[in-house]
């Protein structure tokens, strides 16, 4: 090894030649060269320190595996480097010198996962560390017993690879499809992991591998530009890191569009036509992939390739299905463009891919295909016909991905690989409408009661192909520089559809679901039991099909957001909302008798729960709203009422229920100001997120507040004895046995959440949205005790909160309260005192 006073000549030599190799990328923008210049700056190096190892009497092989052995060792990447002893024997003579070798590394600051093997310990698979033997395949030798290490490289490992060649390809496939499930099985995403997520470079290297196991598949040359493309991104990310983080945000997406890297001769562009350029190689590396992951010969069992030759039976004179592949009967037909329409639906039909040698047929007849086509007669009804097929988002990917529904609809384009950014989506535009059609299609395999209720829904629609193609061209508006992407969409859609034939009636419904996609989603943020909402509602709509239409495509909307934007909560409110609007089609303007009885079934409900209380419980249900017995179960009423009847002993009583989802807080007391407040900041002050919160009151003066949060820090969840503490400091803060400011101040030193969208805070007042409350409407940067604060706020200024609907998109908060003052509607003064009070304290 070198000498104690050379490794600080070593190390300085590392740091020159390292800033050198980031000075040429800086000017070139050549990611594989700079990952090429750092693994020979490290060959040199390991020579340097392991000298003594790698020379003399039995010398130790030093081989480079994994991503330094393929030389793409990028600027913060781990150095993987294996120490190949002769015999144990060897092994135990060499491990002082193999130690001080490895400390004069980490000694020039190199991330070093050293590892120590003899020969023959190379000659099978380790089943605690099968990674070893797949970064043996990249295996390269750097100094010392070159005898030894080609004994390895030309006999062992061939050797060892046709052996256990099954096995290693089944445990890629299964690790592959196990981080590709991770990431959602889509390459879509707005910051991705541009090394882990479907279609990066650990993708590119599993395709490496898998045809170096197997022999099989299309050539890695094929993706020649694409490694290129993300090798100068990952470098990019470390350098901007400095450190090994390959995750492309917001910020590093300007960055590198700015610099223009990876693009041709470093051409600055927009990040978001930057982020298409990385979509588009994600895309080549992932259709590769898969086409491999489902091409490697591995021993499946009997009953899947029985299963397999069940699925097969549904070839046709079209088309053959082989191992859940689809080929062209007569290859040539490919260049048919009703036989490639067909292909499609056939997909759609029975949830097949094309092979890979159909897409390759397709893409070459693809620039003369969309000539051919048979406008109006087929395209359209085609087109529908996918739509409402059980796989229509599977086919819909794979004519996006070879371009074919860009050119049938080129307004699609304008969303391709669009990125948003808003924190609230998780996938780009495009893959956001492809996830929302799949979301109906797969409202059959759901097991939630709530989503059975959708599927009726979707069972009754009298055309069910006006929801999805509402559904395919809703969005579009969101590729026009706009402010209302609605009204975008709308005049996008009008002129798609007029090319694919689509009739009239048709069209101008599915005009009207896209214009108004949005209107259930602000339904909810008001007071769903208030029939002022409702009625306002309903005029929007008008018919129950509308209805209908609306509520499916505000679940598969909601719900293609990201995997957590559905709660359930939301979709009980969803639902509640439709049952409600269908209630005031139905009905007229007859809805006090209805809620009346309504009331009167539930009160003889509770009566039969709470035996001999009667006359007690018609005095805690006199004075409260209808929409309290409508917004609670019975048994929720009879939790409340028993609270009341413990105000006898305790001037407040708090029940805590625990859900899977939410936990329920109730709080019973006298009213009184800031209650609603109180408890907020209380909840606040345990680091708890409020989703839903509703406060009422009797015509005794008693209050009923209850709190819907999540434990973001499962505290409660993992620390059962807290749960009791929880409860009583909540009633510490109500009463005010607790200063709930400095419980406040210790929370707010821990918060550590990260502001990457300013929110702007608004607020609204509407006199006119319900019959007996002002409605009042905040939008602001969501934080810790923003509730509390907004709360206060309201408490000052003497007003009342009746209902609070707690909701947040991403880093934005919207808050809705229907508040009053002495029991009446805010007047035009306390409102604007209010608005101003507010936006100073948001601001």
């Amino acid at each position: 090894m070198a000498a104690a006073g050379s490794l600080g000549s070593l190390r300085e030599q590392y740091l020159a030649e390292m800033a050198q190799i980031r000075s040429e990328f800086d000017k070139n923008g050549d990611g594989i060269a700079a990952a090429h210049g750092r693994s020979e700056l490290v060959d040199r190096n390991v020579i340097a320190c392991g000298e003594p190892v790698s020379s003399g009497k039995d010398p130790v092989a030093l081989v480079a595996l994994g991503g330094y052995g393929r030389q793409m060792l990028f600027p913060h990447s781990d150095v993987d480097l294996m120490f190949l002893c002769q015999s144990e024997a060897a092994k135990q003579a060499h491990r002082d010198g193999i130690r001080t070798a490895s400390q004069g590394l980490w000694d020039l600051r190199l991330k070093l996962s050293p590892t120590t093997r003899t020969i023959s310990e190379c000659d099978r698979i380790d089943p605690e560390n099968v990674e070893f033997t797949i970064a043996l395949m990249d295996a390269r030798f750097i100094s010392g017993n070159e005898e030894l290490f080609l004994r390895l490289k030309r006999q062992l490992i061939p050797a060892l690879l046709k052996r256990e060649m099954q096995t290693l390809v089944r445990l890629l496939v299964e690790r592959t499809r196990i981080r590709h499930e991770k990431y959602g099985r889509t390459i879509f995403h707005l910051e991705p992991n541009l090394k882990e997520v479907p279609g990066g470079i650990r993708d590119y290297n599993v395709a490496c591998w898998l045809r170096q196991l197997a022999e099989v598949g299309a050539g890695s040359e094929d993706l020649g530009e694409a490694i290129r493309f993300l090798s100068a991104a990952r470098t990019f990310l470390h350098y901007c890191a400095g450190r090994d983080d390959n995750t492309l945000s917001w910020e590093a997406q300007d960055k590198a569009a700015a610099k223009g890297i990876g693009m041709p001769s470093q051409e600055t562009t927009s990040a978001t036509s930057w982020m298409r350029v990385y979509f588009r190689n994600a895309r080549a590396i992932e259709r590769v992939t898969l086409n491999l992951l489902h091409d490697v010969p591995t021993q499946k069992s009997t009953i899947y390739r029985q299963f397999q030759r069940w699925r097969s039976r549904v070839s046709n004179a079209d088309f053959s299905v082989v191992d859940g592949r689809v080929y062209f009967q007569n290859p040539s037909s490919a260049g048919d463009a009703a036989m490639v329409l067909r292909a499609f639906e056939f997909v759609a039909q029975h949830g097949f891919q094309l092979s890979s040698d159909a897409e390759a047929r397709i893409a070459r007849v693809m620039p003369n295909l969309v000539a051919g086509l048979p406008w109006r007669e087929q395209v359209g009804s085609s087109l529908v016909s996918i739509l409402k097929s059980p796989y229509a988002a599977h086919s819909l990917r794979s004519m996006h991905a070879l371009g074919l529904l860009g050119q049938i609809i080129p307004e699609f384009q304008l969303v391709d690989a669009l990125v948003v950014r808003d924190f609230y989506h998780r996938y780009t535009v495009d893959e956001h409408t492809f996830t929302a059609i799949d979301n109906l299609h797969r409202l059959p395999q759901r097991e939630n009661e709530w989503e059975k209720r959708f599927l009726e829904l979707l069972n009754q629609l009298e055309r069910p192909e006006v929801l999805y193609l509402a559904m395919l061209l809703h969005d579009l508006g969101k590729g026009m520089a706009t402010p209302n992407h609605m009204s975008a969409s709308v005049e996008l859609a009008r002129p798609a559809m007029g090319r694919l034939g689509i009739a009239e009636e048709i069209q101008e419904e599915v005009l009207y679901l896209i214009g108004a996609h949005l209107e259930m989603s602000a339904a909810m943020r008001r007071d769903i039991f208030d029939p002022e909402n409702v009625r306002a509602f309903v005029g929007k709509v008008g018919t129950a099909e509308r209805l209908r239409q609306l509520c499916l495509l505000t679940y598969a909307d909601i719900r293609a957001v990201n995997p957590d934007a559905l709660t359930p909560w939301k979709a009980e409110n969803l639902w509640r909302l439709y049952v409600a609007a269908s209630n005031q089609l139905n009905r007229g303007v007859d809805d006090d008798l209805f809620h009346a009885e309504a009331g009167n079934e539930q009160l003889r409900r509770l009566e039969k729960l709470i035996p001999n209380r009667t006359r007690q419980l018609q005095g805690f249900l006199e004075g409260l709203p209808r929409r309290y017995l409508l917004s609670h179960t019975t048994d929720q009423i009879a939790v409340h009422f028993n609270l009341s009847l413990g105000m006898v002993r305790e001037p407040i009583a708090v029940a805590l229920k625990m859900s899977p989802d939410l936990y329920e807080l109730s709080v019973v007391s006298s009213d009184r100001p800031f209650l609603f407040a109180r408890i907020a900041g209380a909840l606040a002050a345990w680091g708890m997120n409020i989703v839903k919160a509703n406060a009422f009151s009797n015509a005794a003066g008693v209050a009923v507040d209850s709190f819907y949060f999540k434990d973001r820090f499962r505290t409660l969840e993992l620390n059962p004895t807290e749960r009791e503490r929880f409860k009583r400091s909540v009633t510490d803060v109500v009463s005010g046995k607790s200063e709930l400011q400095q419980l406040l101040d210790r929370r707010s030193s821990d918060a550590t959440a990260q502001t990457k969208v300013l929110v702007q805070p608004k607020v609204m007042l509407d006199n006119e949205a319900s019959s007996h409350s002002s409605v009042l409407e905040v939008n602001a940067q969501d934080k810790p005790g923003l509730l509390y604060r907004i709360a206060s706020s309201i408490s000052e200024e003497g007003c009342n909160i009746e209902l609070a609907l707690i909701d947040t998109e991403g880093q934005a908060a919207i808050d809705v309260f229907y508040i009053t003052r002495n029991h009446k509607k805010l007047s035009v003064l306390t409102s604007k005192s209010l608005k101003k009070s507010l936006l100073a304290e948001l601001s």
